[in-house]
């Protein structure tokens, strides 16, 4: 399977994003990240809410499905009049919504397609259920461009224990043999030096992604914000793939060079940092 490599835009077209994940009510990440994530790329962002969740700083203390034919229904809307240049899935909570969103993703022929495949948090917590995790790695991740699993989504899907960058690389092997063109293994949960440290590959290239570790409390988003990054870039610039991962990482990281404490818990990453006019990091 060739390696991903997007083609630009028309000049004259105003680029346009699709997200379809589940609403964040605390603001910072879900739906609400993505479309800031669009937004300071310059694009157009669109929506099919899977989910709605009562959350803030400090955790989850609902979730409720959205029905997968209202599901279905929102993303016909959008590409049937305004169309779509990429897509980002994010969390899709179940295999009935799952099975819906790419029996639409696969009529309209969406093939810029990130999916960040929302199975298990940074902690370890698993977010799915068993069916879930099955359809996900069955159906929707041979769909994707480009996945980017967390290092503990990565463990589900590839079957082995992520302990250290060895494993990392391993595991992204495995799961490009699910169908995906290119994976994107986080290692944002690993300890010490390979804390943050990325790996790609694309049946081709096996690359080590390595940025600037910034020392903040506040990461509520960070794996929203980098695959709604990827997303946009594709839908504005095209081109290849691992360039623009590279290009949305950058971005990643100075969101959380720019953070936001506020609430009582963990805060979001401050996706609005262009613009700021002070050159320093707000606390």
């Amino acid at each position: 399977m060739p390696a991903p490599h997007f083609p630009p835009p028309p000049t004259d077209h105003i680029p346009v994003a699709l997200t379809i994940a589940g609403s964040d009510s605390g603001g910072g990440a879900g739906i609400q990240a993505d479309l800031r994530t669009f937004a300071m790329h310059c694009v157009h962002g669109t929506s099919a809410i899977t989910c709605v969740t009562a959350q803030n700083t400090l955790g989850v203390t609902h979730v409720e499905a959205i029905p997968p034919s209202t599901v279905a229904r929102q993303i016909d809307a959008v590409v049937s009049d305004i169309g779509v240049d990429a897509a980002k899935l994010g969390m899709l909570l179940n295999a009935e919504i799952m099975q819906a969103v790419i029996d639409r993703i696969e009529a309209h022929g969406i093939t810029s397609l990130v999916v960040d495949p929302v199975m298990v948090s940074r902690t370890g917590a698993v977010l799915i259920d068993d069916a879930a995790i099955a359809t996900l790695r069955d159906r929707v991740i041979p769909c994707a461009a480009i996945v980017t699993p967390n290092r503990y989504e990565a463990q589900l899907l590839s079957g082995i224990e992520i302990t250290d960058l060895d494993t990392m690389q391993q595991a992204a092997q495995i799961i490009h043999t699910l169908g995906a063109q290119a994976v994107l293994v986080k290692g944002g949960a690993m300890a010490g030096s390979e804390c943050g440290v990325d790996v790609w590959f694309d049946g081709d290239r096996l690359e080590i992604l390595r940025t600037e570790t910034i020392d903040t409390l506040h990461t509520h988003g960070t794996g929203c914000t980098l695959s709604a990054a990827i997303a946009a870039l594709i839908a504005r610039d095209g081109g290849d793939g691992l360039a623009l991962v590279r290009r949305a990482k950058t971005f990643v990281t100075d969101a959380l060079r720019y953070s936001l404490a506020i609430g009582s818990g963990q805060g979001p990453v401050g996706h609005f940092y262009p613009l700021l006019k002070s050159s320093d990091p707000r606390p």
